[in-house]
């Protein structure tokens, strides 16, 4: 068969054999597999013998690798077409809790079909879309090759662990420990979502994060404000005058060369992002804001996605009980994060943000700093072979152009893949705003599902050519 017509096959066998593969997604579904509490350790160990074992049937050498946490279960196809690059694909088999139970319409673990009005079908159940539905969408493309084949399209290697959801505190070792055995050319991940029901999109970049804590002394104790007022410095106004000089008037962050390794988006793809008519009232209006804080000749995508971010997160200090108590405080303390972008140096943000409040902090005052966590942005090229190819098999699939977007959270594995192992990752999800992740009635539309699957299909044979 041409490659065309073996495509052609594999998805045939994908669309006939969709209710064999939601049954495989339910078993998997019905593990109990949440990493954060103790108690379901076992469960957690379960599922990672359930994937392994279901790896295994597919024709991966894989093992099941112990951590000081939940194992990490590790999956290595034969070699495919020596021309095709070499991908890692990583997901987590781990979810979320389940609190408040008394919320879910049905138990969470007894995963079923529901039908919304107009005819919509859902997959309800905890770790339906994250990620073991996302998860499984690749799993059951590689099968359907299998199937079809009796191969896989490309070298793949499988990376699923078990403490994404409690902060893959264990994998960061793995991963390094396991450098040469996990290197590849690309790592993709399905953990991320579509622009919209009928919009694919592909996340190209992830942004960094700086988190800072500024502790101010003024004077040595609490004082009297009715003998010491006027006189004495506050340390909350210190900070509340250093904090307010973050940004300056066009909401752009003022801190000397942070912006430094920002890059402007190609103008294509600043055009799409213009095409998505993103607007204020549809983002911020389901929070009950209307204006936009950001840097003001950004676009709010931008703002949310590609720029970077000053934010303060707490500021505490004084008397914050019950009732009055007239006092200046001694101390007071902020936590402030910045996400960054880029090629934004952490380390270099942190000393230029402490050099900030430094050079703003009165004479008779101090200032000390904590930080509790930092990582780098990560990005995509635009010029990434990879990303051409899986945005023209989506667009096949969903018969629309898909978009190119950047994600304003973090996601640290993701960094540890370029910086560790040399990779780039393309983060492809089917998930929507309403799959209502970490929160009760947890569902993944069928369509996400099984386009899911026929997806990354296309997207396996755009790769191995």
């Amino acid at each position: 068969m041409t490659a065309s017509q073996t495509l052609s096959a594999v998805l045939d066998h994908i669309d006939c054999d969709l209710d064999a593969s939601l049954d495989r997604l339910f078993a998997l579904l019905r593990i109990k597999s949440i990493s954060t509490d103790p108690a379901f350790a076992a469960d957690c160990r379960a599922a990672a013998e359930h994937v392994a074992a279901d790896l295994c049937g597919l024709g991966f050498e894989t093992s099941v690798r112990p951590t000081q946490g939940h194992p990490v279960v590790v999956g290595k196809s034969a070699r495919a077409n020596g021309q095709a690059p070499r991908v890692l694909f990583y997901g987590h088999y781990d979810v979320q809790p389940v609190d408040p139970l008394d919320r879910w319409r049905t138990p969470p673990f007894e995963p079923r079909i529901e039908t919304l009005d107009g005819g919509r079908k859902i997959i309800v159940a905890r770790g339906a879309c994250d990620d073991k539905g996302q998860a499984m969408t690749f799993i059951e493309a590689c099968r359907a090759f299998r199937a079809v084949t009796g191969r896989l399209p490309l070298d793949i290697t499988m990376l699923i662990e078990g403490e994404e959801e409690c902060g893959s505190k264990h994998l960061f070792g793995f991963v390094r420990d396991n450098a040469a055995e996990l290197r590849r050319d690309l790592a993709l991940v399905c953990d991320t979502g579509m622009w919209d029901d009928e919009t694919p999109s592909i996340t190209t970049s992830l942004r960094g994060l700086v988190y800072e804590e500024a502790r101010v002394t003024c004077a040595d104790r609490d004082l009297h404000s009715g003998l010491f007022g006027g006189a004495a410095r506050n340390p909350i106004h210190v900070l509340a005058d250093i904090l307010s000089a973050l940004h300056d008037e066009n909401g752009a962050v003022a801190i000397p060369g942070f912006y430094e390794g920002v890059k402007e988006l190609p103008p294509d793809i600043k055009a799409d992002l213009v095409g998505l008519g993103l607007t204020a009232e549809k983002f911020l209006g389901q929070v009950g804001l209307k204006i936009p804080a950001g840097e003001k000749d950004r676009m709010l995508i931008e703002q949310i996605s590609t720029r970077p971010t000053a934010e303060v997160n707490g500021i505490v200090g004084g008397y914050t009980g019950e009732g009055a108590k007239t006092v200046i405080p001694g101390k007071a303390m902020a936590k402030v994060s910045f996400r960054l972008v880029g090629a934004q140096d952490p380390e270099k943000i942190r000393a230029a943000f402490r050099d900030f409040v430094r050079a703003r902090v009165p004479a008779d005052c101090s200032v000390e700093f904590a930080d509790f966590t930092s990582a780098p942005a990560f990005a995509v090229g635009f010029d990434n072979p990879a990303l051409g190819k899986a945005r023209a098999a989506l667009a096949e699939e969903w018969g629309k152009k898909a978009v190119t977007v950047g994600a304003g959270g973090s996601i640290p594995i993701v960094g540890e893949f370029k910086h560790v192992l040399g990779m780039d990752t393309l983060m492809v999800g089917f998930a929507l705003d309403d799959d209502r992740v970490h929160s009760p009635n947890e569902k993944y539309d069928l369509k996400s599902f099984h386009k899911g699957i026929r997806s990354w299909a296309r997207i396996l044979a755009a790769l191995a050519g």
